[in-house]
C-alpha cells in the first residue's frame, strides 16, 4: 500500500497573491453577496491588518487569534497574519464563547481580529508553545469534546498548494466555489489554493449553507469550475433541481469529501454534472488530503483511491503489527502536508508514532478508520475504531450500521450512537431523519427495521429508532455534533 515520492516543489502563499495584485489588481479574488473583491483591493487589505498586528509589537512567534467569520474582511485579517509570519489560531465563530476563551488561551493569543464578543483568553488554562515554522492553527470539529488545536507548517501548506494547482487546473480566470467555513481545512484548496493560482473565490454565506436553490444559482451565474464540498452540500442541490438533468455544464472538478457518500447520491453525479471529474478524497485536519480516487465506474466510489504522490499509509491489525497485501485494519498516514502534533502534545499523544517495524523515521498519524484493502491495491474505508462497539457479544460498527440506513430511498440522514443498557450492556440508537412529509408515504420504525434486518447481522439492527425530520445538529465543520444528539430527546422513540 506504500507509495511514497518526493514532494518538495510548493507555493509561497504571500508572494504569489502578492505577485497577483501587482500584474492583476483588477482581476476578481473574491465574490461574497455579489460583491467583487480584487486582487489589489484584497491585498490592500491585507496590508492594513499586517500593519495592525505589528502595531501591537508581538512576539516572535506569538499567535494570533481570528474569530474565522466567512468574510472578505476575514480573508484578508488571515492574510495580513501571513504577512507578518506570526503564526495564528483559526476558530470556528460557531463555537461557544467558554470553549473560544480555552482554545485562546491554550495557544497564548493575547489578541484577536475579528472579535465582535469581546474574548478574553480563559484564567487557568495551560498554555503551551507553538511549534516553530507555523502558520495555520486549525481545530479538529469538536463533535466528541473540546476541539483540539492542529499546527501547520508554512511549508506543508505551501506543498498543498503546489498539489492542489496541478491537480485541479487552479489559474488565473478559474472560479472556485467554497462550501466550507474558513476555519475547515478544506479552505486550503477552496481559497487558498485559488488565490495563490490567481483564481476566483465565491464564497458561500454560512446562513445560506442549507439553501440548495441558493447554492445552484451561485453554481450557475459564475459559472464555477471547481467544487469541493461534504456530500450535504450534493444533496441539497439535488434536491433543489428536481426534474433538472444537469446541475452545470461548466464544472470540470468536483470533489466529495468529509463524510461517506450515500450510494445513491453517487450514481446521480455523473448527471449532475456531466462534464466533470469527480473525485472522492480522503483526509483529516491533522494529515490534509491524504487519498483520491477519481470516480470512472461507480463501483469505485466505495473506495478512497491510492495515496496522493509524496504519501505513506500502512495498515495495521488490532495487535499493532502491519498488514501486509490484502487485509483490513487502521488506516496510519504520513504527508507531506501534515501536522507534527496537537499543539497539547499531551492530548492522544499515541495518535502519532513511529513505523510498526521501525521502516522509516517518520511519524505516522493514526486516523482511527477501519479499511479494507483488496488484492488490487484499493482501499475501502468501514468504519471507525471509536464506532467499533460490542452488542450482546457481538462486534458491531455504528459507521456500517449508518451506510444501511441511508441506502433507504426516505432516509436523508442518520446517525448511529452506542448507549449504556443495563441488560445487554450496550444497545445501538439510530437517528434518522426522513424525507418531508409532502413527499410521499412517511418513513416508520416498522419499514426501517425490515430495511435493516435484510442487511444487517440481528445485533446490529439498531434497539431503538428516533426518526425526526428536521435536520441533525452538526458541528461547525459539518459533521454530526454525536454529543448534541447523545443529550437530546428530540424524535419519536420506537
Amino acid at each position: 500500500m506504500a507509495e511514497h515520492t518526493e514532494m518538495t516543489d510548493s507555493v509561497d502563499l504571500c508572494a504569489a497573491i502578492a505577485a497577483h495584485a501587482e500584474r492583476t489588481p483588477d482581476a476578481p479574488a473574491l465574490v461574497w453577496h455579489d460583491t467583487v473583491t480584487t486582487y489589489g483591493e484584497l491585498y490592500a487589505r491585507a496590508e492594513r491588518h499586517r500593519d495592525a498586528v505589528a502595531a501591537w509589537h508581538p512576539l516572535p512567534g506569538e499567535p494570533v487569534g481570528i474569530v474565522a467569520a466567512k468574510s472578505p474582511e476575514t480573508v484578508a485579517m488571515i492574510l495580513g497574519c501571513l504577512l507578518t509570519g506570526q503564526p495564528f489560531l483559526l476558530p470556528s465563530p460557531a463555537l461557544p464563547d467558554d470553549v473560544l476563551a480555552n482554545l485562546l488561551a491554550q495557544a497564548r493569543c493575547r489578541h484577536v481580529l475579528g472579535d465582535t464578543r469581546g474574548l478574553v483568553p480563559a484564567d487557568g488554562v495551560e498554555t503551551f508553545p507553538v511549534p516553530g515554522g507555523t502558520s495555520f492553527m486549525l481545530t479538529t470539529s469538536g463533535s466528541t469534546g473540546l476541539p483540539k488545536v492542529v499546527p501547520l507548517g508554512r511549508e506543508s501548506v505551501h506543498r498543498f498548494l503546489r498539489w492542489a494547482g496541478e491537480t485541479f487546473e487552479l489559474k488565473p480566470g478559474t472560479t472556485v466555489l467554497n462550501y466550507a467555513p474558513l476555519s475547515f481545512d478544506l479552505c486550503l484548496l477552496d481559497v487558498w489554493a485559488t488565490l495563490a493560482h490567481g483564481g476566483r473565490v465565491v464564497l458561500v454565506d454560512p446562513d445560506q449553507a442549507a439553501n440548495g436553490r441558493h447554492l445552484l444559482d451561485l453554481l450557475v451565474r459564475y459559472d464555477v469550475d471547481v467544487v469541493q464540498a461534504v456530500p450535504m452540500f450534493y444533496r441539497l442541490m439535488r434536491d433543489a433541481a428536481r426534474g433538472e438533468e444537469a446541475l452545470s455544464t461548466v464544472v470540470g472538478h468536483a470533489m466529495f469529501t468529509g463524510d461517506a457518500m450515500p450510494e445513491q447520491l453517487l450514481a446521480q453525479l455523473p448527471r449532475m454534472f456531466p462534464k466533470a471529474r469527480l473525485y472522492n478524497i480522503y483526509g483529516c485536519t491533522e494529515t490534509n488530503d491524504s487519498f483520491y480516487q477519481e470516480i470512472g465506474e461507480l463501483a469505485d466510489g466505495a473506495s478512497i483511491g491510492r495515496p496522493l504522490p509524496g504519501v505513506k499509509a500502512l495498515v495495521v491489525d488490532d495487535d499493532g503489527a502491519l498488514v501486509t497485501g490484502a487485509g483490513t485494519g487502521e488506516l496510519l498516514v504520513w504527508t507531506p502536508f501534515q501536522t507534527s502534533g496537537y499543539l497539547d502534545r499531551r492530548r492522544f499523544a499515541d495518535r502519532f508514532g513511529p513505523h510498526p517495524t521501525g521502516a522509516d523515521d517518520l511519524r505516522y498519524f493514526r486516523t482511527g478508520d477501519l479499511v479494507r484493502r483488496d488484492e488490487q491495491g484499493r482501499t475501502v474505508l468501514v468504519g471507525r475504531r471509536d464506532h467499533q462497539v460490542k452488542v450482546r457479544g457481538v462486534a458491531v460498527n455504528t459507521a456500517e450500521v449508518e451506510q444501511v440506513l441511508l441506502r433507504h430511498p426516505e432516509v436523508v440522514e442518520a446517525a448511529v450512537l452506542a448507549e449504556s443498557d443495563p441488560v445487554t450492556g450496550r444497545r445501538l440508537v439510530a437517528h434518522v431523519r426522513r424525507l418531508s412529509a409532502g413527499s410521499g408515504n412517511r418513513l416508520n420504525s416498522l419499514t426501517l427495521r425490515e430495511h435493516c434486518a435484510r442487511r444487517l447481522p440481528r445485533a446490529a439492527v439498531p434497539s431503538v429508532l428516533r426518526i425526526v425530520d428536521a435536520p441533525l445538529p452538526r458541528t461547525s465543520t459539518g459533521k454530526v455534533d454525536r454529543i448534541a444528539l447523545a443529550n437530546s430527546g428530540k424524535g419519536t422513540e420506537q
